[in-house]
């Protein structure tokens, strides 16, 4: 898995907050663009509201959920730090959600009423709303205190580990840069020094 793919498979938010990883020149964006943001909530599809994945998204959408982003990984690396998060990064979110509130849409079936859970507002918001629901759901979780960051060198990913040994955002990723390194430094050890 190349280092521009997006992580996925975490909790959404920090799905959200692993799309800005480390790489030689520094912090990358995969969200810096409308085509890499559809591409994501494609990826993403099944956890989002079909109103939210059905519209592609223009360049007024990218800095809501920007800044989603921003005041989830505030928050979630507080508390890998043992601090308190900050209240702008909770107040941010907060605000995010009351942008705009999910509504039961009621419908007839033939059968049955139906509810529908939707947004209204531009797609930016919404999407921004829906990503902020899942950064409380994360930091409300008692499984937050599992919370880990990925143990290899400049990785910045964060991760629930399942099992209580994982080390790494992916075996694939920094596993297998983590191991070969190993390899290199057991086989090679004066050019180590020198590195």
């Amino acid at each position: 898995m190349p280092d521009s793919e997006p992580l996925t498979g975490e909790a959404l938010a920090l799905d959200l907050i692993n799309t800005r990883p480390m790489s030689t020149d520094g912090r990358v964006d995969l969200l810096g663009t409308p085509r890499q943001l559809a591409r994501w909530l494609a990826l993403e599809a099944d956890r989002l509201q079909e109103d939210v994945t059905a519209v592609a998204p223009a360049q007024d959408d990218l800095l809501p959920v920007h800044i989603v982003r921003e005041h989830t990984e505030a928050a979630v690396r507080a508390l890998l730090n043992a601090t308190t998060p900050p209240a702008s990064a909770l107040h941010g979110l907060t605000d995010a959600q009351r942008a705009a509130p999910p509504v039961r849409e009621l419908g007839w079936d033939g059968t049955t009423v139906t509810a529908t859970s939707r947004r209204s507002g531009p797609l930016g918001v919404r999407l921004a709303a829906a990503l902020a629901d899942a950064a409380a759901e994360l930091l409300t979780d008692p499984a937050i205190g599992r919370l880990k960051e990925c143990e290899a060198g400049e990785c910045l990913m964060v991760f629930l580990p399942s099992h209580p040994r994982r080390r790494w955002c992916s075996p694939i990723r920094c596993g297998n840069r983590a191991r070969v390194a190993r390899y290199y430094r057991r086989h090679n050890p004066g050019d180590a020094a020198r590195a």
